[in-house]
Protein backbone atom coordinates (compact mmCIF):
# COMPACT_ATOMS: atom_id res chain seq x y z
CA UNK A 1 0.00 0.00 0.00
CA UNK A 2 1.64 3.32 -0.92
CA UNK A 3 0.38 6.58 1.02
CA UNK A 4 0.96 9.77 -1.20
CA UNK A 5 1.98 12.71 1.03
CA UNK A 6 -0.07 15.69 -0.62
CA UNK A 7 1.35 18.69 1.46
CA UNK A 8 2.53 19.80 5.55
CA UNK A 9 -0.87 19.12 7.85
CA UNK A 10 -0.05 22.29 9.43
CA UNK A 11 -3.63 23.77 9.76
CA UNK A 12 -5.04 25.01 12.54
CA UNK A 13 -8.69 23.52 12.84
CA UNK A 14 -9.97 26.70 14.29
CA UNK A 15 -8.79 28.65 11.63
CA UNK A 16 -11.76 29.12 9.90
CA UNK A 17 -13.52 30.52 12.58
CA UNK A 18 -11.11 32.92 13.56
CA UNK A 19 -11.39 34.41 10.30
CA UNK A 20 -15.44 34.50 10.22
CA UNK A 21 -15.13 35.87 13.26
CA UNK A 22 -12.58 38.85 12.10
CA UNK A 23 -14.54 39.44 8.88
CA UNK A 24 -17.82 39.68 11.12
CA UNK A 25 -16.60 42.44 13.60
CA UNK A 26 -15.10 44.65 10.08
CA UNK A 27 -18.14 44.21 8.67
CA UNK A 28 -20.58 44.82 11.37
CA UNK A 29 -22.56 47.93 11.93
CA UNK A 30 -24.96 49.32 14.26
CA UNK A 31 -28.41 48.51 14.90
CA UNK A 32 -31.16 50.74 14.84
CA UNK A 33 -34.43 51.29 16.37
CA UNK A 34 -37.16 53.31 15.20
CA UNK A 35 -40.35 53.94 17.50
CA UNK A 36 -43.29 55.30 15.57
CA UNK A 37 -45.63 57.67 17.30
CA UNK A 38 -48.43 55.20 17.98
CA UNK A 39 -45.74 53.19 20.07
CA UNK A 40 -44.70 56.27 21.74
CA UNK A 41 -48.09 57.19 22.54
CA UNK A 42 -49.05 53.84 24.34
CA UNK A 43 -45.79 54.06 26.15
CA UNK A 44 -46.87 57.44 27.71
CA UNK A 45 -49.84 55.61 29.48
CA UNK A 46 -53.33 56.93 29.61
CA UNK A 47 -55.12 59.37 32.11
CA UNK A 48 -56.32 56.14 34.07
CA UNK A 49 -52.81 54.74 34.66
CA UNK A 50 -51.59 58.18 35.86
CA UNK A 51 -54.66 58.43 38.23
CA UNK A 52 -54.35 55.13 39.54
CA UNK A 53 -50.80 54.98 40.17
CA UNK A 54 -51.22 58.35 42.18
CA UNK A 55 -54.06 56.80 44.21
CA UNK A 56 -51.74 53.64 44.64
CA UNK A 57 -48.73 56.17 45.61
CA UNK A 58 -51.13 58.21 48.13
CA UNK A 59 -52.14 54.47 50.02
CA UNK A 60 -48.70 53.63 50.26
CA UNK A 61 -47.48 56.57 52.04
CA UNK A 62 -50.42 56.61 54.59
CA UNK A 63 -50.07 52.70 55.22
CA UNK A 64 -46.13 53.58 55.63
CA UNK A 65 -46.80 56.69 58.04
CA UNK A 66 -49.86 54.60 60.06
CA UNK A 67 -52.68 57.23 58.71
CA UNK A 68 -54.60 54.87 56.79
CA UNK A 69 -57.65 52.44 58.62
CA UNK A 70 -59.18 50.03 57.56
CA UNK A 71 -63.03 50.02 58.33
CA UNK A 72 -64.17 46.70 58.85
CA UNK A 73 -67.79 47.30 58.54
CA UNK A 74 -66.92 48.46 55.02
CA UNK A 75 -65.23 45.69 54.15
CA UNK A 76 -67.52 42.76 55.53
CA UNK A 77 -69.90 45.09 53.36
CA UNK A 78 -68.62 45.05 50.11
CA UNK A 79 -67.45 40.85 50.70
CA UNK A 80 -71.45 40.06 51.27
CA UNK A 81 -72.45 42.12 48.13
CA UNK A 82 -69.11 40.23 45.51
CA UNK A 83 -70.82 36.87 46.91
CA UNK A 84 -74.53 37.17 47.31
CA UNK A 85 -74.89 39.16 43.97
Amino acid sequence: MKINHFGPIQTNPYKNQIEKMDRLQKTSSSDQVQISTEAMEMQKGSRIETERQAKVDELKNKIESGEYQVNPREVAKKMYEFWNN
